[in-house]
């Protein structure tokens, strides 16, 4: 594992850092900050996963979490939205939705895709067996995290292994991509038609499915572009009355899909975490 980068802030230390993965074949880049500890200590988790577009670099520039992740002792993780590098296949039309920066946290079955594109098993396995070995993570306190794509992530994951993460929130996920534009060519394009594949990936379908968590917290803009057409949390808000999981869901008049919307609310779903995780 490589240091790209080491910053102090609010007494811990903001690390960026580059390792190259046998999951996705290709270098990674992640980021991760550690709050001030005492020497010897485990500290909980928050995964954060980024949306269309992104690296790392989105939340851990213009995140503002530092403060909060050291008031509550929070290890906080930002991996890359996707492989990157020569030979990694992308959209053949250099569409933002798909391809580079829009690996949308599957592994994909189909070619090209497949050779790299195995964003699930780096993000669920090969990562967190990383950050375990190098920081002082304690990995019986985890929880995850994100935004849009990252949302899907985040809940996709956190419903999938719910022993495992003891909070999911998101901002503005995308929450049913089997039923919108941005999951139609993802997932077609990663995974192929069979739609019974995309099940596992679509958060609705999964608590349709009988997938629970106990509690869920999303924030989305009511001002925000995609809302309509490609975020849908209506439709998640219908799949949690029915499966009786306690949803939060906080429509925030004026905000938009941006990191000045994400910015303001991450210290709440950071203390929401925080006393998850003891």
């Amino acid at each position: 594992m490589e240091t790209v980068s080491a910053n102090r802030a609010h007494g811990g230390m903001q690390g960026v850092y580059r390792h190259a993965s046998t999951a996705t074949g290709t270098d990674m880049t992640f980021s991760v900050f550690v709050p001030p500890h005492e020497a010897g200590a485990r500290l909980p988790v928050v995964w954060y996963l980024s949306g269309l577009t992104c690296t790392h670099a989105n939340v851990t520039e213009k995140g503002e979490y530092r403060r909060a992740c050291a008031e509550h002792g929070l290890i906080f993780v930002a991996p890359d939205t996707s492989p990157r590098g020569d030979g990694v296949a992308d959209d053949p039309a250099g569409a933002i939705d798909f391809g580079l920066g829009a690996g949308f946290y599957v592994n994909a079955t189909e070619s090209p895709y497949a050779a790299n594109y195995r964003m699930w098993t780096y993000v669920t396995e090969e990562l967190p067996a990383l950050v375990a070995a190098r920081f002082p993570a304690d990995t019986d306190r985890q929880s995850i995290m994100g935004h849009s794509m990252g949302g899907h992530g985040a809940l996709t994951i956190g419903l999938t292994f719910p022993q495992r993460y003891k909070a999911v929130s998101a901002f503005a996920p995308i929450v049913a991509p089997g039923q919108v534009p941005w999951g139609w060519k993802a997932l077609a394009g990663y995974l192929g038609e069979d739609r019974a594949a995309w099940r596992r990936h679509d958060a609705v379908a999964l608590i349709e499915d009988g997938a629970r968590v106990p509690a869920l917290l999303i924030d989305q803009g009511e001002a925000d572009d995609f809302l309509a057409k490609q975020l849908r949390p209506d439709l998640l808000a219908d799949a949690c009355a029915k499966a009786g999981i306690d949803l939060t869901l906080r429509m925030q008049p004026g905000y938009d899909h941006s990191y000045y919307f994400i910015s303001t609310f991450m210290a709440d779903h950071l203390k929401w975490h925080a006393s998850r995780l003891g």
